[in-house]
């Protein structure tokens, strides 16, 4: 896992956390909905990043792996 890959999954998780918030879901396809939105967010950044630099984003890098500075 690159640290790209780490960063579009926080954006993931911040994003679905901010609809949510919003939203209020109450039942459990509510907050699924929210959660595809969330996670397309980070999709379409993904894809844009992925358009400008001409490679792609997602690896087989293990998180484990991944040196992180401290």
């Amino acid at each position: 896992m690159t640290n790209v890959e780490l960063v579009l999954n926080m954006l993931a998780e911040t994003a679905t956390t901010e609809i949510s918030q919003k939203r209020k879901p109450s039942c459990l396809p509510e907050n699924k909905k929210v959660a595809r939105e969330g996670g397309s967010v980070a999709g379409n950044a993904r894809k844009e990043i992925e358009s400008k630099t001409g490679k792609k984003v997602v690896t087989s890098k293990n998180a484990r792996k991944l040196k992180l500075v401290g």
